[in-house]
Parts: C-alpha cells; structure tokens; sequence
C-alpha cells in the first residue's frame, strides 16, 4: 500500500546563507526513503536577499522543491498560513524551520505516527528528545517561563509548543484554518489550541534537535511579542473579545510601530 502523500512547508525569511543545504537533505532524504508523494514548498516572507535565487537553483535539480513567495513581511506565522492553504494538495502538512535544527531523518520519524492522532509534533523536553548543542541558559529560562504561561492560559498539557516540526492530516488543517490569525511566532500556540478545540488528537514525540548559529530570535522583543500573541489568543476565545474589536488599530500599530512585528490577522467573528 503506498504512503500518504506529503506537502511540507518551510518558512523562509533572508535565509540564503543556511537553506541551500537543508532542501537538498530534505528532497534526498524523502526522495530515496519515502514512498510517497512529497512536495517541499518554501514560503519566502519579505525576503530582502537570495533566498529565492537558492531555491530556484535547488529546484533546478529537484522537482519535488518549489517556492511561494511574498515580498512583504508578513511574518514566520503568516507565512505558514499562506502555506497551509495548499493543504488539498497532500494528505499529509506539515513544516519544519528553514536553519534544519530538526534533520530529515527527524521529521520522518513524526510520520510513522501519524496513524495514532491527527497532528503530531516533536518535542525537546521529552525524555529521548535528542540536543545536540544546548540553548543558552537564559534561552532556556524563557521558554520554560513561556511553557508556563502557555500551560496557565490554555492547559493544552503540551510541553513544547514551539518546536518546529509538526505534521498533520489534511482534514484536520483544513478545518480549522479559518482560525489560524497569529502571524509571529506564536502561530504554534493558535495552531495546537485550535486543534485542540476542534477535538482532534495530538501526539508528541521526543525528536532530535540541534541550536542553529544564526537565530533570529531577540530574546526580549520576541518573546515580548509572543506573550501578546499567545495573550490575544486566550482573548478571541473568550467572551470579553467582541468588546475590544474597537482596539484593533491601536493593536495593530502596537506591533508595527513599538514591536517591530507581523500584526494579527482579524479574529474569527
């Protein structure tokens, strides 16, 4: 019986130093151990360098890979958004981040569980997770104080949200597309919680990682950025959210003006 077919996503943003390498491991990897149809979309979001020149050079080589690009910033969230509307195109979706901190080997792990839930996701802070260079230790402490927050506001029972490397069935993304809204990196959060909702079952797994020289992540600006978002999340869910639609220009010009970010899209009315 053949496998499922698979649309895997990368967002992408100025990553012409680092993505080259990762595309050819990825199509290499799926190409000679994958039975099944695969596709690698990279989605290009405001890329101001050569990125797209190095995936055009990649899929030259390889027709499995392929671009979708915007050329304004519209955010690692936003961009996987714009992605998971090719969902009909696979049976399975999923994504991973363009520095290959997950290896092929990795995210083709996730797969042979995905006959056990309907998303399955790696995680870092499971016994068996693989690090092979450790985050610092004040990296550390923010994501562990994030995991908090994220675990008080929404009690997902999930220890790593923000790993990234998640597949899903097609069903299960096109239903609850319509509520993905969280353009930075928070969009994990909106994306689990809104599967979670939806009743759909998600599976995590320890996997393999490795902290990418190149990151960025500004410690303080971004994780500023994702407590709003994950904040706004809890919002839209709760009574009070039909009140605070009159604020909608000052939140956006919060996150253009002060936060250097990727605004929300408009929630679900």
């Amino acid at each position: 019986m053949p496998e499922p077919s698979l649309l895997l996503l990368i967002p992408a943003y100025n990553e012409e130093h680092r993505i080259e390498p990762v595309l050819r491991a990825y199509a290499q990897h799926f190409r000679e151990h994958y039975q099944g149809n695969f596709q690698l979309v990279v989605v290009l979001n405001g890329c101001t360098d050569n990125t797209i020149g190095v995936v055009r050079r990649v899929a030259a080589d390889d027709p499995a890979v392929s671009a979708l690009e915007f050329h304004d910033p519209i955010g690692k969230g936003g961009a996987l958004i714009e992605g998971l509307k090719l969902a009909p195109l696979a049976d399975l979706i999923g994504y991973v981040d363009a520095d290959g901190a997950t290896p092929p080997a990795s995210f083709h792990d996730l797969l042979r569980h995905i006959n056990d839930a309907d998303c399955v996701i790696g995680s870092r802070w499971l016994p068996g997770s693989v690090l092979h260079v450790e985050q610092t230790s004040r990296r550390q402490f923010a994501s562990r104080v994030f995991h908090l927050i994220v675990q008080f506001l929404f009690h997902m029972g999930i220890h790593d949200t923000q790993c990234g490397a998640k597949v899903m069935r097609r069903q299960a993304v096109e239903n609850i597309h319509s509520n993905l809204r969280i353009a930075d990196m928070a969009f994990d959060i909106n994306l689990l919680y809104s599967l979670k909702r939806e009743g759909y079952r998600i599976l995590e797994v320890p996997t393999e990682w490795t902290d990418k020289i190149g990151s960025k992540v500004r410690l303080f600006r971004t994780s500023l950025v994702m407590f709003l978002s994950a904040f706004r999340i809890r919002l839209i869910y709760s009574p009070f959210y039909k009140w605070l639609r009159p604020l909608r220009p000052l939140e956006g010009w919060i996150y253009k003006k002060l936060l250097r970010a990727p605004p929300p899209r408009p929630g679900p009315r």
